[in-house]
């Protein structure tokens, strides 16, 4: 067992998959480590090779946790595939903030409320416990080379549990789940929706070099466990918005004490700042069904529904009132993120007293975790409250 796990921990697995799939590192890259400085070698952060240690690897900033790393060196590759190429970058994209942004919201107002608040909260919770584990047992990522890396900006996270493969599995599978004995539809056909879309952005993990095979396997077995002891309270999931008056208080102070006493890393890396964005947007929308019950501006309540309903076919009026409904959805949204994030983080430089034009601050820990829960409860609360008011103030049904 010891020597099975061990081979799927192997960056040289993750390469070969690559290399079968059309990408190769480009033939004039190598470790460049031989001339590289001592002391810069020392200071390398655990796991990421050829990233050079901010500030001369001293002592973190006052609020940091630890030294950034601003630039990771991305070794060039060659695409001898590029239908490999565009389909698991593509893939990879389904596991990223731009997938939620727009998915979960347009399930929201387009399809079912319901729907969209379970698959919110289990994707909040299976998310919160993978971004912990990752800063827990601190397990690098596949070692390149051998392995080309195609993402920069989450390089300098650790590996184990891969929250892409996580994420994607608890989507997929919370969504057959849930529609299943909700609407009439073939079920061998969502099963097999459900395991193509989490395959794709497993798969893409490899493909990309982000996670080796042990880090997608054991995100899909613990996303799968987490579903398995969850399910017998969904029942009770779908009355959160009905909960008592002080409901709302517990929603903000529980997700925002876990953020801000998340795990101290040994450097910085934007674990942290993700799990605080899934943290908030999981207690905005929370809230924002809580004031739709309570203040009953909900016209059509999800439990009013009949049990099984008929999806109804895709008409060309049907389609541009969706893509009208998401459009005027969207904008809002982006409009309250960029506001709320502005006026917070005057705020907070202004009480601790921090240069605006100090874009590192927003790493300390008292600016960047209250400014990021601040910003995305508002996105959520919007998403669920004043963007279906917006709708049927412009007779969007």
């Amino acid at each position: 067992m010891a020597e099975l796990l061990r081979s799927l921990q192997d960056s040289e697995l993750v390469a070969r998959f690559q290399r079968r799939c059309g990408l190769f590192p480009a033939p004039d890259e190598g470790p460049r480590e031989n001339g590289a400085d001592p002391a810069e070698r020392a200071a390398r952060i655990p796991g990421v090779e050829h990233f050079p240690a901010a500030n001369g690897g001293g002592a973190p900033a006052k609020g940091l946790r630890g030294a950034a790393a601003p630039q990771a060196f991305v070794q060039k590759y060659i695409v001898k595939n590029y239908f490999y190429y565009y389909l698991f970058r593509f893939s990879a994209a389904l596991g990223q903030e731009v997938f939620y942004i727009t998915f979960l919201p347009f399930t929201h107002w387009n399809i079912d409320p319901y729907l969209s608040r379970r698959l919110i909260i289990i994707w909040v919770l299976v998310m919160y416990i993978g971004q912990v584990a990752k800063d827990i047992l601190k397990w690098p990522r596949p070692s390149s080379p051998p392995v080309v890396k195609l993402e920069k900006r989450v390089i300098a996270e650790y590996g184990m549990p891969s929250t892409h493969a996580m994420a994607s599995t608890a989507i997929a599978f919370t969504l057959l789940i849930s529609t299943m004995d909700r609407y009439q539809y073939p079920f061998v056909l969502g099963l097999v929706m459900a395991v193509v879309f989490s395959a794709l952005v497993c798969l893409s993990r490899l493909y990309t070099g982000m996670h080796t095979v042990l880090d997608v396997l054991g995100g899909v077995l613990i996303t799968a466990l987490l579903i398995a002891l969850t399910y017998p309270a969904w029942t009770l999931i779908d009355c959160l918005d009905s909960a008592s008056p002080l409901f709302p208080v517990c929603v903000i102070v529980v997700p925002f004490f876990l953020c801000y006493n998340y795990p101290v890393s040994d450097y910085y890396s934007p674990t942290r700042a993700d799990t605080t964005t899934i943290m908030a947007a999981g207690a905005g929308v929370t809230i924002g069904c809580w004031i739709n019950h309570f203040f009953h501006l909900v016209s059509k309540p999800a439990e009013s529904l009949p049990v099984i309903q008929n999806i109804p076919p895709l008409t060309t009026d049907l389609l541009v009132l969706v893509l009208t409904k998401f459009a005027v959805g969207i904008v809002l949204i982006l409009l309250v993120r960029q506001l709320v994030q502005n006026l917070s983080l005057q705020v907070l430089y202004s009480w601790f007293k921090v240069v605006t034009r100090n874009k590192e601050a927003r790493r300390r820990l008292e600016i960047e975790v209250p400014y990021k829960f601040v910003t995305y409860t508002s996105v959520g609360i919007c998403a669920t409250t004043f963007v279906p008011m917006l709708h049927r103030f412009l007779g969007l049904p």
